[in-house]
């Protein structure tokens, strides 16, 4: 089994950038991954006790299908994020900027329908990542199981409809489930593979039109009996990963 893909979102639910390789630390999530969340008018984040906070507390495709076309490309040396989508313009943002947030707001705003909750800034927790578990995790999926849910529907998808940090090639289908409260070693890195990831509408989105083209989640409940794909991943040791590294269970 060996890496065939890396992911990082650097702006929770808006927009996913490609990598070729990435270092993990212990305890923590991949750096620059879901490194800024965008609030609406109904979050409880505090921003004078800025730390992790649930899903429901920022804008998300599950509940705003549109940004689930959004790309991303980051500058970490400007910690600036170039964000595009097929249906608006690029823009550049630098989203600490208090200047360029109302800007983004302003672009993002078509792809928010007008019954939902809207943008209203961009925040961050110091130490990690806002992911949708409540511990630091890294996601890990397998083509395997992703070309079963495929040939299952009938129909081809794309890895980015599941937002993965880590795609493995040459698995079986559903062996990341065999991993669950067991070690496996990527690259020069560990991790304690945590929990499987229960899914959600958003992966009934297309991660380039934006709209909802397929039921996933009905395709998950015939083939496993839960919503079940990917899993999550603690690193117990850090170390670098690259494209192509190969994966060991230990």
């Amino acid at each position: 089994m060996h890496v065939a893909a890396l992911y990082r979102h650097p702006l929770k639910s808006h927009g996913r950038e490609a990598i070729d390789e990435v270092t993990l630390t212990k305890g923590q999530t991949m750096p620059w991954d879901r490194h800024w969340a965008v609030t609406h008018e109904a979050t409880k984040f505090d921003e004078s006790d800025p730390k992790w906070m649930h899903c429901r507390n920022f804008m998300i495709g599950a509940r705003t299908p549109g940004l689930a076309g959004i790309w991303a490309v980051l500058d970490e040396a400007r910690a600036a994020l170039t964000l595009s989508h097929q249906d608006l313009d690029d823009i550049t943002i630098q989203p600490d900027n208090s200047d360029d947030v109302a800007r983004f707001i302003r672009w993002v705003a078509p792809l928010c329908p007008d019954q939902r909750v809207g943008p209203t800034g961009i925040v961050k927790a110091p130490g990690r990542g806002m992911t949708d578990s409540p511990f630091a995790t890294i996601s890990i999926m397998t083509k395997a199981s992703h070309d079963t849910v495929a040939q299952a529907m009938g129909t081809p998808l794309t890895l980015e409809r599941w937002r993965g940090n880590i795609w493995v090639d040459g698995a079986t289908p559903w062996q990341e489930h065999d991993w669950l409260n067991g070690d496996i070693r990527v690259g020069h890195a560990t991790l304690r593979i945590r929990e499987n990831i229960v899914r959600c509408q958003l992966t009934n989105t297309n991660p380039v039109t934006g709209k909802r083209d397929t039921d996933t989640l009905a395709a998950l409940q015939n083939l496993l009996g839960a919503h079940h794909f990917g899993v999550y991943g603690e690193v117990i040791e850090g170390g670098k990963i690259m494209l192509g590294d190969t994966l060991e269970v230990l």
